[in-house]
This record gives structure tokens, sequence and C-alpha cells, in this order.
């Protein structure tokens, strides 16, 4: 096997097989641009191969260092998903879904870098902060929150006068 990520495809009998990854700071080194820079992840493949085709199911589990959106620190966040894919053996065919893939005849292994890469990213939440305390306090960097708070702007309480007679119609009706 000639990548570390990847499932030797060449005299790999047909049925079920299980090929576990670990993912782990020298995974997310092989991506530059990656903003995850370190975690420790299991990635379970369960390969159910058959003579025209693979059905891949991906379940990904542990934890990446990402930065906190609030705060810039960095925290340890919780990730687990699954996911499928379907690999189609034989003529190479452009396929517009995104979880099928075309691997030609010629092909002996199948590489899931890229893949286990993506979906670590897809799993991540859009915001990204500390999670809070049991008591429900922030855990963010209480410096960096203190610096946060000089900056915050209170809006004035003014009340525009036209409101109010468009609310009188409104009431009207």
């Amino acid at each position: 096997m000639s990548g570390r990520y990847a499932i030797p495809l060449s005299g790999l009998k047909e049925g079920c097989h299980t090929i576990d990854f670990e993912i782990d700071k020298e995974f997310f080194d092989l991506f530059e641009e990656s903003e995850v820079k370190e975690g420790s992840l299991i990635a379970s493949i369960e390969m159910d191969k058959r003579t025209t085709h693979a059905d891949l199911v991906i379940r990904i589990s542990g934890s990446v260092r990402i930065c906190c959106d609030r705060c810039l620190e960095v925290y340890s966040q919780e990730v687990y998903c699954d996911n499928r894919l379907l690999i189609k053996f034989g003529k190479s065919v452009e396929d517009t879904d995104p979880d099928i893939l075309s691997l030609s005849s010629d092909e002996h292994e199948l590489d899931l870098k890229q893949h286990i890469y993506e979906f670590i990213h897809l799993a991540l939440p859009l915001r990204r902060v500390h999670p809070d305390s049991d008591d429900g306090s922030s855990t963010c960097d209480p410096v960096m929150m203190k610096k946060l708070e000089e900056f915050i702007v209170e809006e004035e309480n003014k009340k525009d006068p036209r409101w109010n007679e468009l609310k009188k119609l409104i009431n009207d009706n």
C-alpha cells in the first residue's frame, strides 16, 4: 500500500472489510491550508466490496484542536460523523454526485485522504467557541473577554417617532 490512508483494491476479496485509520497531527500536516493543525481521531471504514462497486461507510470520531471564534485561543472540539461513499469500478465516468466515485479498472488502491479531510471539516460546527462550563459560564480566555468588553458599543435607545404613526395604522386595521 503506497498511501497511508489508502485501501488496497487489488487482491481484496469480495465481501465486508473493516479498516481503521488513525488521524493525528501528521495527517493534518499533509494539508497546508487546513485550519485544523492537530487532532486525535479514528476513521473507521466499513467496506462492502463487490465486483462492480464498493459501498463504504466512513465513521470518524475523536477531537481536533481549533481556534475559538470568540477569544482566539485553541481548544479541543469533539468530532463525530457518519458518511457514505459509493465506488464504481470500470470505465472512469465524470459523476456530478460527490458521494459516488468512479475508478478505472487499472486503479490498485483507493486513497481516502482527501475524503477524510473533507468529512472532518464538514463535521465541525459553524460557530466554533469554547464549550460553557457546567455552571453555564464561558470558558473562553478571561483576559481576551475583558478586552472585547472594552470595545462593545452600546446602541442608544432612541425611538423614531415615524414608527409610532405606522404602528397606529397597523392597530387600526
